[in-house]
């Protein structure tokens, strides 16, 4: 029996995923939470076998909350839900030792085949995600990242400056280049067009 943690802040959802999935007969949810913040305390309490995650949690996101997971249980795959294929967000997910990735459109039946998947140790990529993630990968350096997603929170140069132990003039010339990069018309362009490609 495989045993399953559910991570999905809409109710509604979160309970129809189990009771689609307590139909299979391989397959027990033996957790379901509702934000980020939950889920290491409830899997050290359940042990699951494979956490399903949905990526947009309150609280912690699902991959920040996938990666904590995986140092405090290895041993639990984590399964990602998500709405929209963009190629940041997997990126991110495999940096987090994310085994699946799963859109939240397919047939019930995929994602017990996932689930299943990645309790036996595969990788499970969406194919149209894994497309979309081929074909436009992340322009910017890690540090152009940082400064950028720092800048998203509405610090000022000055604060990521502090922040980031650096000068006003080099913040300024990453986000400068990250604009550049991204094809932007201004800061606050760049900042959208990196969050919408799940680069930050």
């Amino acid at each position: 029996m495989i045993r399953i943690l559910l991570a999905e802040d809409m109710v509604i959802l979160r309970r129809a995923l189990s009771m689609i999935l307590q139909l299979e007969s391989d397959i027990t949810v033996v957790a379901e939470v509702g934000s980020g913040d939950e889920i290491v305390a409830a899997a050290q309490r359940s042990n699951p076998d494979v956490a399903v995650i949905d990526v947009d949690l309150p609280g912690i996101d699902g991959i920040t909350a996938a990666a904590a997971l995986h140092e405090k249980l290895p041993d639990c795959a984590v399964l990602i839900l998500t709405v929209m294929a963009r190629p940041g967000t997997l990126q991110r997910a495999m940096a987090a030792h994310v085994s699946g990735f799963v859109l939240k459109d397919s047939a019930p039946s995929q994602l017990a085949d996932a689930i299943r998947a990645v309790s036996a140790g595969k990788r499970v990529i969406d194919p149209d995600l894994a497309v979309t993630a081929l074909s436009r990968a992340n322009p910017l350096t890690p540090r152009e990242t940082d400064v950028l997603r720092i800048a998203a929170e509405g610090a000022t140069v000055a604060g990521i400056a502090a922040r980031l132990s650096l000068s006003p003039g080099t913040v300024g010339n990453y986000l400068t280049s990250a604009t550049m990069k991204l094809n932007a018309r201004s800061r606050v362009d760049a900042i959208r067009i990196a969050e919408q490609n799940g680069w930050l």
